[in-house]
């Protein structure tokens, strides 16, 4: 059982991560899309095509909030829809040209706002600690 020392750990981490997110989110030209959408954008990039049922278990959302998300997205040009290749009932949804662009995009503006953030407010031996705190971070989510 954790006590109060690791306890005050984990919601100072929590938060931090919280805010950390929320600015990084702020630092995307890509305003207009949502975080559900950005989120769905980020999947379709990265684990490939996938179904309305699939993206919604993968964002645990319900499959209805997914088919709204992309609705918006394919009206926006950034998914396209194509038939399931073993069930007639499904239609599987990939990242268009202008998906990808928008991705590559948010991911490039994220990085760079934290890339300089990192470079101009921590010390070099902070920067360092970051790293190990990353490689620890990354521990932690492991399954």
């Amino acid at each position: 059982m954790p006590d109060k020392e690791q306890e005050r750990a984990a919601a100072d981490l929590a938060a931090t991560v919280s805010q950390l997110m929320r600015r990084l989110r702020t630092a995307s030209p890509q305003g207009a899309l949502t975080p559900s959408q950005r989120a769905v954008l980020s999947r379709l990039g990265t684990d490939g095509p996938a179904t309305t049922a699939a993206l919604a278990r993968a964002e645990l959302v319900r499959p209805q909030s997914m088919r709204v998300i992309l609705g918006v997205l394919e009206e926006a040009e950034m998914v396209t829809r194509s038939p399931h290749p073993t069930d007639g009932r499904q239609v599987v949804f990939s990242l268009t040209a202008e998906g990808e662009e928008a991705l590559a995009s948010v991911r490039d503006s994220k990085n760079s706002w934290l890339a300089a953030a990192i470079e101009r407010r921590l010390r070099p031996d902070e920067q360092r600690a970051l790293i190990e705190a990353t490689r620890l971070l990354k521990r932690l989510v492991e399954e």
